[in-house]
């Protein structure tokens, strides 16, 4: 029950993060639904494709679907002025929840379908910051995981924990979970990233 609330909620605040970006960048109510969508889905899409999870699977999520759509028309709508102070201040922490319950999931999705731990890596990366990433290319940015503090390389020590049996039982992945949120608001309050070699 608790990683359903965390999954609903690391689902809308990526569903808002795609829609701000989107408004930032001009685009139309049509183009904010679909970056909104894309960020809060787009992620877990693209693991079951590669893990081999049906992808019907994504549909079965209906009341999130409605839940995600109407948050995202209720942004749209409301003044800049009334949430975007609340959203720069809160949005990074529901963020790093969201990718905490998302890379978590992610990599027991895969364990349960018996996938290999190159296979686990990549569920848990993906389905914690593939959307934020198919979102930046969407609106014609570069991918901030690639340029900015450390993201989604917490994701990935989550998954090599998960797929190597580390972690068994849920005070153990509860556990887990604090350790990637702290890790990721570690990275933002320290501005932590990963070395960079800038070619002129």
């Amino acid at each position: 029950m608790t990683f359903d609330v965390l999954n609903v909620i690391g689902t809308i605040a990526f569903a808002i993060s795609g829609a701000i970006i989107a408004m930032k960048e001009d685009f139309d109510i049509l183009g904010v639904q679909v970056l909104g969508f894309t960020t809060a889905f787009g992620g877990g899409t693209v693991r079951n494709l590669l893990i081999g999870i049906p992808i019907e699977n994504i549909w079965a999520q209906g009341n999130l679907f409605v839940v995600v759509f109407l948050t995202i028309i209720v942004i749209f709508l409301v003044p800049d002025r009334w949430w975007i102070q609340y959203w720069n201040k809160w949005g990074i922490f529901f963020d790093a929840l969201g990718l905490a319950s998302f890379a978590i999931q992610g990599a027991f999705t895969a364990v349960q379908f018996g996938a290999p731990l190159s296979a686990v890596l990549v569920a848990a990366t993906l389905t914690g910051s593939g959307g934020g990433m198919i979102r930046d290319i969407f609106a014609g940015r570069k991918p901030m995981i690639f340029r900015e503090e450390i993201y989604a390389l917490w994701a990935t020590l989550g998954g090599l924990m998960i797929g190597l049996g580390l972690i068994r039982g849920p005070w153990m992945t509860a556990a887990l979970f604090v350790a990637i949120v702290a890790l990721r608001m570690l990275s933002v309050h320290f501005k932590w990233r990963l070395p960079r070699h800038a070619i002129s």
